[in-house]
């Protein structure tokens, strides 16, 4: 297989492009980061890898503690990826890259491929961004069939946001829609409101008390439209 590369610089970038640096291996990250994932959904979650690329993605990130093997509970007891704690510590870095790509999310293109998940992880960036103006809650998100849920809770160091694949046994809210919808929400070109009153977007869910503050807290994460 050859010796790994190095930018072979005695620096902290560099040293952690060393290991995350290689096309795909944080879009591997990004489609752990909402839960474990069977090899099968990896190569579903990452259109364009190849087989082998992604056993060989796989096998390094093994070997630099981010990410192991783990087998669920039953009854599904499929044979699964995750990530480590050390893998898990990324997620800040995610979060970053896909708070700083939207800035270049513009209409998709007819070749471009398109993942509820990816919109989920939209989501959590720009929620966690607008998390101090909220509340603590759970928060799923209907994504072209798909469930995730994101989990907002009260820590010393403020709102702590994490997104998982997968619907929450009691979410305070439920928003619906489909991936492009959520996409141009998350990027700003579209607003949270007109994406509501059209229909796009639509919430679920009765409750007599909070409701309607729970969906300010929403309007509140996502901000206003891009000018």
């Amino acid at each position: 297989m050859g010796e790994k590369r190095s930018y072979g610089q005695y620096c902290t970038v560099a040293r952690a492009l060393d290991v995350v640096g290689e096309r795909w291996t944080l879009l591997l990250v990004r489609e752990l980061s909402t839960g474990p994932k069977r090899f099968k959904d990896l190569l579903e979650g990452l259109p364009g890898i190849g087989t082998n690329l992604l056993a060989n993605r796989l096998k390094t990130l093994e070997g630099e503690g981010v990410v192991r093997r783990a087998t669920l509970p039953p009854p599904a007891g499929s044979n699964v990826y995750e990530l480590t704690a050390l893998g898990r510590s990324l997620e800040p870095v995610i979060v970053a890259l896909s708070r700083w790509g939207t800035r270049f999310l513009s209409v998709p293109r007819e070749d471009d491929d398109l993942r509820a998940g990816w919109a989920a992880v939209a989501m959590r960036s720009v929620l966690g961004q607008g998390a101090a103006g909220g509340r603590p809650g759970t928060y799923e998100f209907r994504i072209d069939g798909e469930a995730f849920h994101l989990r907002v809770g009260a820590g010393e160091e403020g709102e702590r946001v994490e997104t998982r694949q997968g619907s929450a046994p009691d979410p305070d809210l439920v928003v619906v829609g489909d991936a492009e919808t959520f996409l141009a929400v998350a990027s700003g070109r579209l607003g949270p409101e007109e994406a509501l009153e059209s229909g796009a977007i639509r919430v679920e869910g009765e409750r007599d008390e909070g409701q309607e503050a729970l969906l300010a807290w929403y309007r509140h994460a996502i901000g206003p439209p891009a000018a």
